[in-house]
């Protein structure tokens, strides 16, 4: 029985937070303080899909065989769930300040909420940090603590290197196409995304589980990998054609220059002259120039092309799924349960 929402949500409102806000007393810090960081909180960690830290508990339950975790079972492998939402809230506050973005799930970003601002910084450097308070609180008895330390802290690193790697490549008051490649653009995504998105949360699982050796885990990154790289395409593909009341933020890629997977397929395709349009107009924070944009990518069948890619991906994925030895308790229906919960998404 998968993860539902409610009973996911329920260990960060009736666990989390209050050992968070207890831990914040402690200090004896002012009331307003604790106020805001419950607020921080809150805002950035809940309302999104939960994909990355509902997948601990499903993955956990699936390696013990089991139908249901018994409570205990759950709120450990759900903790370390949350971990990885609050992991992922930290890099969204930063990034949203970093992209200049306007909204994220349906709300105004952090930094653009009342009386926020440039504190959102250090709002990003308090939910990680809640991260680390938690695995000590409900971790530090396991052998496996200082591995989950480990894997916390080798993680956050690819990220930020995949975040340098993108803001290097693409920065918004210095436009040059000249610089976009295909092999940027996936390093980008490896290390930005496929790390914390698809490899933490199941290599957490592993741990918890008992079955994290090196060729467990060497297995399982060999699959989430290129889950993730596929999951990063779909997301640049709906950032340009999703609903923005869909998927809960409006698209800004064009505008901030970033190296994405339309925008390398495109030059690839372009012939001289819709490449001087592609040079003329992308990267401006001007709706006239992004709506040439699209048209561009409109000329080139860029929608098709997608679909041919997320084809090819899906069968890809599988395959490698189908390699995957079981006998050593890793279980592919932990990496077919992934893919099913991304392939042909709208959101």
């Amino acid at each position: 029985m998968t993860t539902k929402r409610p009973e996911f949500e329920a260990i960060f409102q009736e666990t989390i937070v209050p050992e968070l806000i207890a831990e914040v007393h402690k200090t004896g810090i002012s009331d307003n303080a604790v106020e805001w960081i419950a607020k921080n909180l809150t805002h950035n960690t809940m309302g999104g899909k939960y994909n990355r830290g509902m997948t601990v508990p499903d993955t956990y339950r699936i390696l013990l065989g089991k139908d249901k975790l018994s409570p205990e079972e759950f709120k450990q492998s759900a903790i370390l769930g949350w971990c990885t939402e609050l992991l992922q809230a930290m890099f969204l506050v930063a990034d949203d300040i970093m992209d200049s973005s306007k909204t994220r799930r349906g709300s105004p970003c952090w930094y653009l909420m009342p009386d926020v601002g440039s504190i959102a910084i250090n709002d990003s450097f308090i939910l990680e940090s809640a991260i680390y308070i938690l695995l000590k609180k409900h971790f530090k008895g396991t052998s496996y603590y200082v591995d989950l330390f480990e894997l916390f802290h080798e993680v956050t690193w690819q990220t930020e290197l995949g975040q340098l790697v993108d803001l290097l490549t693409a920065p918004e008051d210095n436009i040059d196409l000249s610089r976009f490649n295909y092999q940027k653009y996936y390093f980008i995504v490896r290390y930005k995304t496929a790390f914390y998105s698809f490899y933490l949360p199941v290599a957490l699982a592993m741990y918890q589980a008992g079955i994290a050796t090196p060729e467990n885990l060497s297995r399982a990154r060999d699959v989430l990998i290129p889950l993730g790289e596929y999951f990063q395409v779909q997301d640049d593909y709906l950032d340009c054609y999703g609903d923005p009341e869909h998927i809960g933020k409006i698209g800004t890629d064009i505008q901030d220059n970033k190296c994405g997977w339309l925008i390398n397929k495109a030059l690839e395709l372009v012939t001289p002259e819709q490449r001087r349009v592609l040079d003329e107009n992308y990267g401006r924070k001007d709706a006239a120039c992004e709506k040439v944009i699209k048209e561009i990518y409109l000329e080139l069948g860029l929608e098709a092309h997608y679909q041919a890619y997320e084809r090819k991906s899906i069968e890809m994925i599988k395959e490698l799924i189908l390699k995957v030895d079981e006998s050593q308790g890793l279980k592919q229906d932990v990496l077919l349960g992934f893919l099913n919960k991304i392939a042909g998404r709208s959101k």
